[in-house]
């Protein structure tokens, strides 16, 4: 339908330059339509980026507001031209002028911007309802180390992640710029990125959306995820510790999945037994290494001599740290 009145718009446009100019020649009347369907088309084009910038409420608004502007305007020029002063008499047609034209665009523009405001306007053009899916929703900014990460898409199937997920277009550049990238590591990395993006799209237990919003002014994409998050007030998703420090600085609500996972490891106790494969050595003399199932560091003191064996190790202590958690022990059989 769109498309038709578009058609119909230049065409009829063209017709009426066609007759018109045709009386002259048939070179200006080919000129003419010519021109005709380019200023046309320049409408179209306008029209419709205002259209799409701007709601119906706010046009019709300003609209409002330039009719009341300029009939203020007419009746502050019928006040000040009836008074009897030479001046004014002289220049009445430039006070007419300025009355209608600073009048007008004032209430125009004051309309425009307080339309949310002024109910008057709700019986011509109701105020927009919320969408019920939107309406209470979360907004969660997940950043590119995340997306690449991939454990968010697990998490989402667990349902423990609620709200709408908001993808930045800037991250998904990003994104796309890694994955094209001339290192195959980084390479691989991107295309898993994006392997998980489409992943969570088809999943219908999540709501991911894309944003257009982006801050040209600012070109770090760490300082643009904050900026978003603040105008969108929601909260960053990520496993980068340099973004999590910098978004709490900034006031951000930060969800890490580093912590998140951290904080789902089981819990160890001193005194309490495990089975550790030593794999490789420590930095102190006689001290090995082990790892749990789940990635969790063993320091085993005295472990070297059983390099590459699995042990019975008893736990000394625990150490957490902001990069994961430390268990230290020793050989149970020293213990």
């Amino acid at each position: 339908m769109i498309l038709f009145l578009r058609i119909a718009f230049i065409i009829i446009n063209a017709g009426f330059s066609f007759f018109h100019f045709l009386s002259i020649s048939t070179w200006a009347a080919i000129i003419a339509v010519i021109v005709s369907a380019v200023v046309s088309l320049g409408l179209i084009i306008a029209i419709e980026y205002v259209s799409h910038s701007f709601d119906t409420r706010t046009i019709v608004s300003a609209i409002l507001g330039l009719v009341v502007g300029l009939a203020l305007g007419h009746l502050i020029m019928l006040a000040v031209t009836s008074i009897p002063i030479a001046f004014i008499e002289r220049n009445t047609a430039i006070i007419t002028s300025l009355s209608y034209y600073l009048t007008g665009f004032s209430m125009m523009m004051f309309s425009a911007i307080n339309h949310d405001d002024i109910t008057v306007f709700d019986a011509i053009v109701p105020k927009r309802k919320e969408d019920d899916s939107d309406k209470g929703a979360s907004y969660k900014i997940l950043d590119t180390s995340v997306i690449i990460d991939g454990r968010i898409a697990d998490i989402c199937d667990t349902g423990f992640i609620d709200g709408i997920l908001v993808i930045p277009n800037f991250v998904l550049n990003e994104l796309q710029m890694i994955a094209d990238s001339a290192d195959s590591i980084k390479r691989n990395r991107g295309r898993r990125g994006l392997d998980i993006l489409n992943k969570m799209q088809k999943d219908h237990s999540v709501v991911v959306k894309i944003s257009d919003i982006d801050f040209k002014d600012v070109p770090d994409v760490d300082a643009k995820l904050v900026k978003l998050a603040k105008v969108m007030k929601a909260k960053v998703i990520t496993n980068d510790f340099n973004l999590n420090k910098v978004a709490e600085f900034h006031g951000v609500k930060v969800l890490n999945i580093n912590q998140l996972s951290n904080a789902l490891k089981p819990v160890v106790l001193p005194g309490e037994d495990m089975r550790v494969l030593l794999l490789k050595e420590g930095k102190d003399q006689n001290q090995a290494i082990g790892y749990l199932d789940d990635g969790t560091m063993v320091v085993v003191e005295n472990g070297r001599k059983r390099m590459n064996s699995e042990v019975d190790v008893t736990v000394t202590s625990v150490l957490q740290t902001t990069a994961g958690r430390m268990i230290f022990g020793r050989l149970k059989e020293e213990a």
